[in-house]
């Protein structure tokens, strides 16, 4: 599977996946279950999973056979173990998760359930399908691809004035045009799916960050790498990154945006600041990777200290190669460093060498902090 391919399904799968919504049917029109749910999602992506799991219970005694008691569960997994490989013993527990939500979508005979259990199930495969295409799990990502794409068109005509729902209709009408126009080897690929529309996209994503209740830290999540990577337009998506920080500052990951973010505007001391700040016993070996090779950009750029920042650049490598294609997109940030620093050196060999990775790894080539 091609790298630009994974970016795409993985893209699709986000939307597939944050797609959580007010629906009128059975579990989220339940006051005190809803409320659970939001709670539940909150501690989830504020890493504090202990409190996650002790409100995922009250929630599956409320409704124990209702697939987004599994869908929740199956998150749990995922992101406590994120960034999770084919080859974490947590795989087969997020699997039964996910695949128990869709089988119990899928027997649902009740039409005033039909909006909560398309969304259970949509829910459920997008998940499937992002942890599939991160570790290149082409026999697995195909198949499931070509059974989801009816049940979102099915999603798109339940559209209704519920801002999270914004989220959802956004980011396909975003990507389903954008995404070809940068690689327009997908062109004939989009011309098979419903069309979209890139303003409005933007417009609806934008009201979903203002207004939703289950999905504005996906929103963020989503502006900014829309406006960082697609757009070139680093101001807006360091409001994005900042607000998503600010929305949950316990997730390093999302600190790690933050400061990326930071990094891109030159806004070093800020960076600097943030970085120094947090706990080097934050987060997991991954995110502290990220850290590593933030702190090379600032070595590099803020205090022109290219042994220092080389040093980092390689260390954040040699950490982050660990985890696989999920580690690529910083990894690629330390290679364009590395390339230019033996450009000053005058090593043009090495410096074309670390381009020619950089080059390869990364999704966005013009995010690269040359400049």
């Amino acid at each position: 599977m091609s790298g630009k391919f994974k970016i795409i399904i993985k893209y699709i799968a986000l939307l597939l996946i944050l797609s959580s919504a007010s629906l009128n049917a059975q579990l989220l029109q339940d006051t005190t279950a809803l409320t659970l749910v939001k709670k539940d999602i909150d501690y989830i992506y504020n890493l504090k999973f202990n409190n996650a799991r002790e409100v995922y219970t009250r929630i599956s005694q409320l409704y124990p056979a209702h697939p987004i008691v599994f869908l929740l569960r199956g998150i749990i997994i995922y992101w406590e173990n994120y960034p999770m490989t084919s080859a974490s013993p947590a795989v087969v527990s997020f699997e039964d998760d996910m695949n128990q939500s869709i089988r119990l979508s899928e027997k649902n005979d009740n039409p005033d359930y039909d909006a909560e259990y398309l969304l259970a199930d949509l829910c459920a495969r997008g998940m499937l399908l992002s942890f599939y295409a991160d570790n290149n799990l082409t026999m697995k990502v195909i198949p499931l691809t070509t059974g989801t794409y009816k049940y979102l068109k099915h999603a798109m005509n339940l559209t209704s004035p519920i801002s999270d729902l914004y989220y959802f209709t956004g980011l396909y009408k975003y990507y389903r045009e954008a995404y070809p126009e940068i690689h327009p080897i997908y062109k004939s690929l989009a011309f098979m799916l419903m069309h979209g529309d890139t303003k409005t996209g933007l417009k609806e994503l934008q009201i979903a960050s203002e207004k939703s209740v289950l999905l504005r830290a996906d929103s963020y999540l989503t502006l900014t790498g829309i406006y960082s990577g697609f757009e070139n337009k680093y101001s807006e998506a360091l409001y994005y990154s900042k607000s998503l920080y600010e929305l949950y500052p316990d997730n390093v990951l999302y600190l790690a945006t933050y400061i990326k973010n930071l990094l891109l505007m030159k806004q070093y001391d800020e960076a600097e600041y943030l970085i120094t700040a947090s706990s080097e016993e934050a987060g997991n070996n991954f995110s502290r990777a990220q850290l590593i090779i933030l702190k090379g950009i600032i070595q590099e750029k803020k205090y022109r200290d290219n042994n220092l920042a080389m040093q980092y650049y390689n260390n954040g490598i040699l950490n982050i190669s660990n985890f696989g294609r999920y580690g690529n997109e910083y990894a690629a940030y330390a290679y364009f460093g590395l390339s230019r620093i033996n450009k000053t050196t005058g090593d043009k060999q090495a410096s074309m060498k670390y381009w020619k990775i950089a080059m390869k790894l990364a999704s966005f080539k013009m995010i690269n902090f040359d400049n």
